[in-house]
C-alpha cells in the first residue's frame, strides 16, 4: 500500500513506476496489493522513490533486509529517461508494423490477388498500434498516473500527503 501511496504522489502509473525501477508491470501490482517482495524490488523500488528501501517494507513483511545503494538519478530524471524509454519502444513497434504488414502485403498480391486478406491483420494491429502510441503520449486521459491519484484523492476526500 505504501508503494502505491508514492508512486500515486508522483502520479506516475503502473507502468512508469516499473520503468523506472526495472521491475514488471506485474510485480508493482503485487506489491501494491500488500504481497511480500523480494530484497531486490525493494532496492529498486527505494532507488527510484529516493528513500531506504527499509522505509518501503509492509508491516506484514518480516524478513531481513539490508542497506540500499544510493542513486546518482533524481525522479525527475528518471521518469523522463523512462518516457522516452516508452517512446522508443513506439517507434520500434511502428517498424516492425510497416516491415510485417509491407512483406503480408507483397504475399497477399503474389500469392492471392483476387483475395485481399491483408487489410484484416493491417486494421487489428493497426488499432493495437494506436492505443500504443495514445497511452505512451499520454492522449488517454483515464489510464495515467494523474488520473489514478485523482481518483484515489477523491475517495480519500483529501490530498495525499
Amino acid at each position: 500500500m505504501l508503494i502505491q501511496k508514492l508512486r500515486l504522489q508522483r502520479g506516475w502509473s503502473q507502468e512508469q513506476l516499473a520503468e523506472l525501477s526495472g521491475l514488471s508491470v506485474r510485480t508493482i501490482q503485487r506489491l501494491e496489493r500488500g504481497q511480500t517482495s523480494s530484497v531486490e524490488s525493494l532496492k529498486a523500488l527505494g532507488a527510484v522513490f529516493e528513500t531506504d528501501f527499509t522505509n518501503l517494507k509492509e508491516p506484514q513483511m518480516d524478513h531481513a533486509i539490508a542497506q540500499a545503494p544510493v542513486s546518482g538519478i533524481n525522479a525527475d530524471e528518471a521518469l523522463a529517461m523512462a518516457q522516452v524509454r516508452g517512446i522508443k519502444n513506439f517507434y520500434i513497434h511502428v517498424a516492425q508494423y510497416i516491415v510485417v504488414i509491407s512483406i503480408l502485403t507483397i504475399i497477399n498480391v503474389l500469392a492471392t490477388p483476387r483475395v485481399i486478406w491483408v487489410v484484416f491483420p493491417a486494421l487489428g494491429w493497426g488499432a493495437g498500434l494506436l492505443l500504443h502510441g495514445l497511452r505512451v503520449f499520454d492522449r488517454i486521459p483515464f489510464l495515467n498516473g494523474d488520473w489514478e491519484r485523482r481518483q484515489v484523492e477523491k475517495r480519500l476526500g483529501r490530498k495525499l500527503s
